[in-house]
Parts: C-alpha cells; structure tokens; sequence
C-alpha cells in the first residue's frame, strides 16, 4: 500500500518534505520506519515470514512488526498501529520499549532502495503464538523460536537466504538488548 511519508536526511533529520513510498524507494530518499522485535520471557523471539508477493525479501524471515511511519506521524503511534496491523495484538505505549534508531540502506535493484532509519522496540508477547492474527496480504506465517536458535541463525548471516540481510551488528544488538529483559 503506497502512503505519505516523511524525507530525512542521510542523518536522519527531518526536511519539510513529504513523499509517497513508492517516490521515495525509486529514489532511493531516506525515510522514517519502525521495527518491534517481541520476545517472551521464556526466551522465545517472535520472527514474521515476509509475505510471498512483497517486492522485498519475499518469504524471507524478518523483525515481528515492521512497518513505514505516516507523515508527521507519531513514531510510537505508528509502531502501535503496525502491531495491530500486522500480527492483531493492541498493545500501548507502556509496552514499547526504544532500543535505537539505526540507518539501513538495501539497494534491491535501480528502481527500488530502501534508505530508512529503523525506529526500534523490544515489547513483550504475553499472548500465546496462537492468540495472533496474521494479516494476510503482508505476512506468511510467524513463529517463535528461541533466542539462541535466531542468534545463531543471524550470526554473520549464515542463512541470508532465509533471514532479510540486515547487518550483522544489527542482529547482534537486538540478541543482546532482549537477553538484558529475560
């Protein structure tokens, strides 16, 4: 679904300006988008398998929630509209806990580059796997797996054909940043 966004500056930075999606992946414009990585206190991360018909990554693994943030969007808003969106959990503000914001360029062909500055969160999932409701037209399947099994299957991108190929440090904080909370 195309919608307005906000443009940054490779700093991240706002500029005034505003831009459909699609403008700004053909052009390759940095924008706003957030991340929200749930884990359960038993050690499980939750991984979304990226819906087969996505021009990006199609079928690969990838954070729980992701999504882009409206323009003048409120950044949590966003992330809480997403949630619900994506996996049908209402969570609140008090759930989201911000561990970063971090600058990601994937060029996936001439016409279409991801320049986004990742807002992300760790939340808890206190509801059981089953308790989710997928939303059909973004996700395949989700699953929960545990921590140590995803650190290992990210770590140096053993299986890039089965994770989307953030950097490996990216992977690496967000392993260690959910350890702290279990």
């Amino acid at each position: 679904m195309d919608e307005l966004i906000d443009i940054l500056d490779d700093m991240g930075n706002l500029t005034g300006k505003t831009a459909m999606k699609s403008l700004a992946h053909a052009k390759g414009w940095f924008h706003p988008t957030i991340h929200v990585w749930l884990y359960t206190k038993d050690g499980k991360v939750l991984i979304q398998q990226r819906g087969k018909d996505k021009d990006t990554h199609p079928l690969h693994w990838d954070v729980s929630v992701a999504g882009h943030i409206g323009a003048e969007e409120d950044i949590e808003v966003s992330a809480i509209r997403e949630v619900e969106e994506e996996i049908g959990l209402s969570i609140s503000k008090m759930d989201l806990e911000k561990i970063g914001v971090f600058k990601s360029v994937h060029k996936h062909r001439k016409d279409l580059v991801d320049c986004e500055f990742h807002h992300t969160f760790l939340c808890e999932l206190k509801l059981p796997l089953e308790n989710l409701q997928k939303q059909e037209s973004e996700v395949e399947r989700l699953d929960l797996i545990p921590l140590i099994q995803f650190s290992e299957e990210t770590r140096n991108l053993a299986n890039a054909k089965k994770y989307v190929t953030y950097k490996i440090d990216y992977y690496q904080i967000i392993v260690k940043e959910i350890r702290k909370r279990l």
